[in-house]
C-alpha cells in the first residue's frame, strides 16, 4: 500500500478578513437600520428583477462584521442553502444574523415558504448558538421584519 497516497488530501482553508476596526462597523439597532442596509448594498437593476437572498453578519454589539449575497434566482424563487449561510458566519466569527429576501413583485408579505425557510434557519442558528436576529424581507420602497411582527 502507498501509504503517501493515502494521506494526499486537500486543504480546507478558513479565514476572514475585516476591512475596518468593529467600533467604524455600522450598527444595526432596529429592523429600520438592516433594511436600511440591505437597500444601499442591493443592485438597484435587480431589486424588482429578480430574488436574491442576503445575510448580514453581526458581531455581539450589533456591528457588521460582513454582508454576503447566498443566492439569486428567478422572479418568484431563489435557493436558499443553510449550510452556505451558516459557514459565512462561522468564517466571520459572526454572533447573530440577519436574513434578508427581495420580493420583485413589491408585495412584502411572506410566503409559507417564506415561514417555513426562516422556521429551518431559525432551527440551525440555535445549534450553532448563531441567533438569527430578523429575517426582512426587503421592497425598493417597504419591507417586512419577522421579528417585527412577532413570528420570529
Amino acid at each position: 500500500m502507498d501509504y503517501e497516497k493515502l494521506y494526499d488530501v486537500a486543504e480546507v482553508e478558513l479565514w476572514y478578513k475585516a476591512n475596518r476596526p468593529p467600533e467604524n462597523a455600522p450598527q444595526i439597532k432596529t429592523s429600520a437600520d438592516a433594511y436600511k442596509l440591505f437597500l444601499r448594498i442591493w443592485d438597484d437593476k435587480t431589486l424588482d428583477f429578480v430574488e436574491e437572498f442576503k445575510v448580514i453578519y453581526l458581531n455581539r454589539r450589533g456591528r457588521v462584521l460582513g454582508v454576503a449575497t447566498v443566492s439569486k434566482g428567478g422572479y418568484s424563487s431563489t435557493v436558499v442553502d443553510p449550510k452556505v449561510i451558516f459557514s459565512g458566519a462561522l468564517k466571520a466569527r459572526a454572533a447573530a444574523i440577519i436574513l434578508g429576501h427581495n420580493h420583485p413583485s413589491g408585495a412584502v408579505s411572506p410566503s409559507e415558504l417564506d415561514k417555513k425557510l426562516t422556521g429551518l434557519l431559525v432551527e440551525s442558528g440555535n445549534i450553532l448558538d448563531l441567533p438569527v436576529q430578523d429575517h426582512i424581507i426587503v421592497s425598493r420602497h417597504t419591507y417586512f421584519s419577522f421579528t417585527d411582527d412577532n413570528i420570529l
